[in-house]
């Protein structure tokens, strides 16, 4: 079996609540990246970020609703941002204060 098709039968058998709280999860940390981005100056970066989070934010109850196969390829697309992300800055931004 796959690592996607792990991923499938892993939503499929979630809850809709579960699966719901999950695309919430991933739509937060898009935006820390997306915050992150910002503060580094990369906007087209943050741009991207912050657009897909919205979009998994607002769509949330029909992605936990809707087929497990679209849901995992909207899992995986936001899971491929983040860890682009993580890959070039591997030692995260502990504070983002300005003194």
């Amino acid at each position: 079996m796959t690592e996607m098709e792990e991923i499938t039968n892993l939503i499929r058998n979630l809850s809709v609540e579960e699966r719901e709280e999950i695309f919430i999860d991933i739509a937060r940390m898009l935006e820390g990246t997306a915050r992150e981005s910002l503060v580094e100056g990369n906007t087209h970066f943050a741009a991207i970020s912050n657009d897909m989070a919205e979009a998994i934010r607002i769509n949330a109850d029909e992605l936990a609703r809707d087929d497990p196969e679209n849901a995992e390829l909207v899992l995986q697309q936001a899971t491929a941002i983040i860890s682009q992300f993580e890959a070039v800055h591997p030692f995260r931004m502990v504070s983002m204060a300005v003194h």
